[in-house]
């Protein structure tokens, strides 16, 4: 399953456990297990990104894809769903 997470401060459907930057997430529609999943990966993505720096700056200030991508961004379903440009990718 892949997932874009946009940054937003509006309604976010996950928040970095780290610093509290929030994220809306744009998915396939997948069954409740493969959604929990996803969250947990979206989870540990979010902390990864604090490797070197602690801010909200850790995390890509455009949209990105979490999960394994077996193509081009630009065309995976949740990129095209979350109407996502090439270049925010």
């Amino acid at each position: 399953m892949q997932v874009l997470c946009k940054s937003t401060s509006d309604s976010p459907e996950i928040c970095c456990s780290v610093c509290g930057r929030g994220f809306a997430l744009v998915w396939e529609r997948h069954n409740k297990a493969e959604r929990v999943q996803a969250l947990r990966e979206i989870a540990r993505t979010l902390r990864s990104h604090h490797r070197q720096i602690a801010g909200p700056e850790a995390h890509p200030q455009r949209g990105f894809l979490v999960s394994a991508c077996n193509g081009p961004a630009a065309n995976s379903g949740a990129a095209i769903l979350g109407d996502a440009p090439t270049w925010a990718l």
